[in-house]
């Protein structure tokens, strides 16, 4: 059964948030498993992106009724910076809504929550986007529960994603829900990509997350717990190490990055941990060698910080054949395969 799934998109699209979704159907499809992508537009005719690429022969919104066109599986409401920095034209809010009532599945990539937002469609529902602009997605439609540090959410039938890449993510996972783990996996082979990374996983790391401290002390400690996550870095010894006092560091961590010593340097071995368990490292060597120490303790750090498990998030990452997506190693332990 081949599955029909409309993109809307407009001018001043992201070219990313369209291309990287298709090709993840494009290769669902050379397995077996056709999806008949149509784009989908306002008025219809070719698209300039923002990059200046155009994409041709978009269907007009009020045509995809037409027997020609069938019904929608999926709709994928895709992003622009404008949605977010500007108001929303009528004529997208309308395709939008009219699309989403024909579908049985509805997506948004990075700011194309803000259409679904403001047609009341993800009211009392989870949802993310781009982290730059969460904060306006939650200051803009407080009905919507935004959680800003996801790569995707699913709620009901709504499924929405973070910024620009992480729309190949949401593919994966919808080829998964239709398909199976392992199309998904094989998909993610193929393009050189992770396996669809777990939705609640951060979009970026303690280390791309830290801004550069504007105090000379704080700026030195970070960058050592940076350096050499597993070290001893309780509050005692940081402060010690900075000749202040324990309650002036923890002023400092409040004040510049607003939590606490003891959640930083956790954020910061569990972002280590990660990069362990997709090296091929066993659940015991990710915990000591990122300084958590235990398996409890990495066990509970991911289920609090990532909704998942060191083992699921790990075979998430990993290919049917215990190998990292983006490389060639073979887990420890196994032979490599001939």
């Amino acid at each position: 059964m081949t599955r029909r799934v409309a993109f809307l998109v407009f001018d001043g699209v992201t070219l990313l948030d369209v291309s990287g979704p298709v090709e993840v159907l494009h290769q669902a499809g050379r397995l077996g498993f056709p999806y008949e992508t149509v784009l989908v537009s306002p008025r219809g005719g070719d698209v300039t992106t923002s990059s200046g690429i155009a994409l041709a022969g978009s269907v007009a919104a009020a045509d995809t009724a037409s027997p020609g066109i069938g019904p929608l599986d999926t709709v994928v409401i895709v992003g622009a910076d404008r949605l977010a920095l500007q108001p929303l034209d009528d004529d997208v809010l309308a395709a939008a809504d009219s699309l989403a009532r024909r579908a049985a599945r509805v997506a948004s990539v990075c700011t194309g929550a803000f259409v679904l937002a403001a047609l009341g469609l993800l009211d009392g529902r989870r949802a993310t986007t781009h982290w730059r602009h969460a904060t306006t997605l939650a200051r803009r439609h407080p009905e919507v529960r935004v959680e800003p540090d996801a790569l995707h959410i699913r709620d009901g039938r709504y499924v929405t994603s973070a910024g620009i890449s992480a729309g190949i993510d949401l593919a994966l996972g919808l080829v998964e829900d239709d398909h199976g783990a392992d199309t998904a996996r094989t998909i993610a082979r193929e393009l050189v990509v992770f396996m669809q990374r777990p939705g609640g996983q951060s979009q970026f790391s303690t280390a791309l997350a830290t801004p550069p401290a504007r105090n000379d002390v704080l700026r030195s400690l970070t960058a050592a717990v940076l350096a050499d996550p597993a070290g001893e870095h309780t509050l005692p010894t940081m402060a010690a190490s900075a000749a202040v006092s324990t309650r002036h560091l923890a002023r400092l961590f409040r004040t510049e990055l607003h939590t606490t010593p003891a959640r930083w340097v956790e954020q910061v071995r569990l972002d280590h941990a990660q990069r362990l368990l997709l090296d091929g490292h066993s659940v015991t060597a990710a915990a000591r060698r990122s300084g958590l120490g235990s398996d409890e303790t990495l066990r509970r750090a991911f289920a609090r910080r990532l909704g998942t498990t060191p083992s699921e998030y790990r075979s998430r990452f990993a290919t049917a054949h215990g190998h990292d997506v983006l490389s060639t190693r073979p887990v420890r332990g196994q032979a490599p395969k001939t």
